[in-house]
Parts: structure tokens; sequence; C-alpha cells
């Protein structure tokens, strides 16, 4: 049965099971002070440069709410899109968990501009109001569109010209890269990003994220927040395989390419049988106004996920696993339903 509800439904990549097999040999040190882990967090040194520290989670949510809770007091807010993940998807967890307001603003295609930030410049040390303090972008949004590298130094630059850090959400960083054509450390280091939620079960992995920060002058406390966040995983090493097997090899970026090639096919066949396509294809999302009868049977044969039900929106998930076989099986159904009608 193939889902495309969303890149998790897929199963974990074989090398990753290999990965995990290949460190569960033997006794090793607990609670990351073992040497696999070591090695992933000099992998990550390698990618974005010496000054990086980092800790490994186990979800996308805690990897963004440890990372924010490790830069940000009781005072501060963070900046982001209406559409970001941590708005919309984590229930709560940057206010409840962390006390983080969240400051949403309306995009157009999910994502911020600098224009978008002046309003939280001003004012923003009156002690009558909370202090924007961070600056969290999605990358690749939660509309599938993907931030240019010249887009995130727009941001970082403007942020850091008032005192506050950018952080990036990169659940489906490899995807974005992979579209963008370059690498991690161009699209964080060199772009001046301050912290990294850096995702892997989206792209294949069984488990594990990792929280990464590029400025050394961030996040004395990490290691206290990471315990205290309950993702201070005493078998660590089996997290930090998988990172050293997915991003110290080309693993990441030829699962992410696979990915987002499905998606571009699936959206060429869907737009040439009459669906509106309503966001620019430019990871491993494709977003669809599709016939209520088509729809109906999609979401049911496919589990594909009504995204906005006003405007008949559905998303459609490619995943590192999606071949072509998939594509025609489901545009077949598309066709089957259309031709019904």
């Amino acid at each position: 049965m193939r889902l495309f509800a969303s890149d998790n439904c897929a199963p974990a990549h074989p090398e990753m099971l290999d990965a995990i097999g290949q460190v569960n040999t033997d006794h090793a040190p607990s609670y990351g002070y073992d040497e696999t882990t070591a090695t992933a967090q000099q992998l990550f040194r390698d990618i974005f440069g010496p000054q990086t520290r980092s800790v490994f989670v186990y979800t996308g949510t805690a990897a963004n709410i440890i990372g924010l809770s490790a830069v940000t007091g009781r005072f501060d807010a963070v900046v982001c899109a209406e559409t970001a993940h941590i708005n919309t998807d984590e229930c709560g967890a940057p206010e409840s968990l962390a006390g983080i307001k969240l400051l949403p603003i309306p995009t157009k295609e999910g994502k911020l501009s600098p224009e978008d930030l002046e309003p939280f410049f001003l004012g923003r040390l009156d002690e009558h109001r909370v202090r924007p303090r961070v600056v969290s972008i999605t990358q690749a949004s939660e509309l599938g569109t993907v931030y240019t590298l010249k887009e995130i130094n727009e941001i970082t630059e403007a942020a850091h010209q008032h005192d506050m850090l950018v952080h990036l959400d990169g659940a489906r960083i490899a995807n974005a890269a992979a579209s963008l054509e370059t690498n991690l450390g161009s699209m964080c280091s060199d772009t001046g990003i301050d912290l990294l939620s850096l995702g892997g079960t989206k792209n294949g992995m069984l488990f594990g994220e990792a929280v990464v920060l590029l400025n050394p002058n961030i996040g004395e406390h990490l290691l206290h927040h990471q315990k205290q966040g309950m993702q201070l995983a005493s078998k660590m090493r089996y997290i930090a395989a998988q990172f050293l097997r997915m991003y110290g090899t080309d693993l990441w970026i030829e699962s992410a390419q696979k990915a987002n090639g499905m998606a571009r096919t699936l959206a060429e066949r869907l737009g040439k049988r009459g669906a509106e396509i309503s966001y620019p294809v430019e990871s491993n999302a494709v977003f669809a106004v599709l016939p209520d009868k088509a729809a109906k049977a999609l979401e049911a044969a496919f589990h594909i996920h009504i995204w906005d039900a006003e405007k008949k929106i559905y998303r459609i998930m490619a995943s590192h696993d999606t071949g072509l076989e998939e594509i025609d099986i489901l545009t077949d159904e598309y066709d089957r339903i259309l031709k019904k009608e």
C-alpha cells in the first residue's frame, strides 16, 4: 500500500536499518558519550564549521522546541509564517513547554520576507511587549516552496541588524537543498543562520532529528534543555548512526532528488488532466485543487491530505521510495474516476 499523505508514511530507508545494525554489536557509553555520537557531531562541524554544536533528539517538534528554548528567555517571542509547523502542527508546544509566544505572519506562499519583519523591529525593547528574539523560517516551507540562498541571507541580515536570531526549521532541508542544487553549509552557515533543526525522518531515517547551533554565542545551556525536554536518549548512538550514514554519504541528497523529481512528475500529469496546481512545486509536495469525486477516491485509496477544505486544496507528498509505478497507479485511478464523471 502506498500512501501519499506525507513522506512520514514511507518506510525507513534500508541503509538506516543497516546503520543501526552496525552499532548494535557491543556496549557503548550512554547519553551521547559514545564514539558514534562524537563522530556524527564532528561530521556536523565539517559541514557547518568548527564552531558548530549539536545534540540529537527523537522528533522534529522536540528539535524545534529545544533549539528555540535554548536561545530565548521568558519574555521573548518567535516570529514565523502563519503556516509554519511550530504554529500549526505542534499542539502549542512552543507556548506550553517553552513559554515562547509566537508571532505568526500571513504569507502568500509560506515564505517570510524582510519587509514582513519590519513591524517587529519597532519598539522591540518596550517592556510592555514581548521581545521578538527569533525569526523562524521553514525550509522547504509547509507549502512546498523553497527560500533561495539570497532570500535567506536577506532575512538574516535584517534580523541581525536588530539583534535577532534566525532559526531554520529544516525538517525537509534535504529537499530544499536538492531543489536549489546546493549543500547544507552554503544554505545555512554561509547565509547567516544561527540555529537549525536538521531533519532526517522525512527523508528516510527510522527516527531522529538534530538541534544544530551555528552561532557560537548562543545556547550556553543546550544540554540542560535537551535533558529537561526529555530528549536525552540513553542509547544515543542509534540516532547518531543514522545521521552518519545519511549525511556522511550522498544518501540524503539522492533520496531528496528522487522525491522532488516524482513530485514534479505528478504535478505535470495532474496539470495536464485539468487539476489546478496551487503552489510552485519546488520540493516533494504537490498542492492541487481536484474535482470532488476524484479527490475523494484518491483520499480513500492513497490517503492524500486535505490541506484547505474551503479552497478544496489537497496535498500529495512524494517520498524517498516513490517511483514511477506509484505515480502511474495514482494517475490511472484519477483517469478512471474522471471517465466515470
